[in-house]
C-alpha cells in the first residue's frame, strides 16, 4: 500500500505540473513560438539527454548527508524551457530522471528521483514563466532568483513534510538514523526541522545560485545559435498556409 501510494502521489504530482506548466504557458507567455512538433520533440529530448548524462556527476556536500548531492541537470533543462517554454522544461524534466533511472537506476527507492522531478520543476517554471512573459537577460535573472527562492521554500517544505518520511519507510531506515546521519556532519542536526534548515535549505541555495550563474554564462551564447533558424521556420510555415 504504501509503495501504490507513492507512485499515484508521483503520478498526480506529474500531472499536475504538466497542467499547470500548460496554462501558463496559454495565459501568462506572450511571446509562443510556433515551433514544428518534430522541432520541439527533437530539442526536448536533447537537452534532456544532456541533463540525465549531468546526473551521473554528483558532488557531495560538506555540510550535508551522503543522500543530499548537488548536479547540474538543471542547466540544460533551463536552456530548454527559456527555448521551447515551461512545458517543454517540465517535459525535460521528467525525461532526464527517466534516462537516470535506465541508465543507473535508483539507490533512493525512487524518492530521490521523483524529488529531483518536483524540486527542479519548482525551480525551472518559475523561471521560465517569468522570462518568457518579458525575455530578455534581466528577466532571465529574475527568474531564476524567483526560481531559486521557489524551489528553496518548496523543497525544504517537501523534504519535511513529504520527502525524508517517504524514504524512511520505502528505503527502510528509521528517521533518527537519517537524522544521526546529518548530525555526524553538524551536531546543530537534531531533528527533521534542523536537518532541513542546516542542510535542506542551504543546498537548495547553493544549487539555485550555481545553476542559475551558469546557465546565464551559457544560454547569452547558446541563444543566437538555437534562434537563427526560427525566422526562416516561420517564413516557411507561413509560404505554407499562403498556399
Amino acid at each position: 500500500m504504501e509503495n501504490l501510494g507513492f507512485v499515484l502521489s508521483c503520478a498526480a504530482t506529474i500531472a499536475l505540473l504538466f497542467v499547470a506548466a500548460a496554462l501558463f504557458e496559454k495565459y501568462l507567455v506572450k511571446e509562443r513560438k510556433a515551433f514544428s512538433s518534430t522541432h520541439y520533440l527533437t530539442y526536448t529530448a536533447i537537452f534532456a539527454a544532456l541533463a540525465g548524462a549531468l546526473m551521473f556527476l554528483e558532488i557531495p556536500l560538506f555540510f550535508a548527508p551522503s543522500f543530499y548531492k548537488i548536479d547540474l541537470s538543471e542547466i540544460p533543462v533551463m536552456i530548454c524551457t527559456f527555448y521551447l517554454g515551461p512545458v517543454a522544461g517540465v517535459a525535460a524534466e521528467l525525461l532526464k530522471v527517466m534516462v537516470k533511472l535506465l541508465l543507473k537506476g535508483t539507490s533512493t527507492a525512487f524518492v530521490g528521483d521523483f524529488a529531483n522531478f518536483a524540486v527542479g520543476c519548482s525551480f525551472v517554471l518559475p523561471a521560465s514563466v517569468i522570462y518568457h512573459a518579458k525575455p530578455g537577460r534581466k528577466t532571465a535573472l529574475l527568474g531564476m532568483a524567483v526560481g531559486t527562492a521557489v524551489m528553496t521554500v518548496f523543497g525544504s517544505a517537501f523534504n519535511a513534510i513529504y520527502l525524508l518520511p517517504k524514504f524512511a519507510v520505502l528505503f527502510g531506515m528509521p528517521m533518527e538514523a537519517i537524522i544521526g546521519m546529518g548530525t555526524k556532519i553538524n551536531p546543530s542536526i537534531t531533528s527533521v526541522s534542523t536537518l532541513v534548515l542546516f542542510a535542506v535549505v542551504p543546498f537548495n541555495l547553493l544549487k539555485g545560485v550555481i545553476v542559475s550563474a551558469l546557465t546565464f554564462l551559457l544560454y547569452k551564447r547558446i541563444s543566437p545559435i538555437l534562434h537563427r533558424g526560427d525566422q526562416r521556420r516561420q517564413q516557411r510555415r507561413a509560404e505554407k498556409a499562403a498556399v
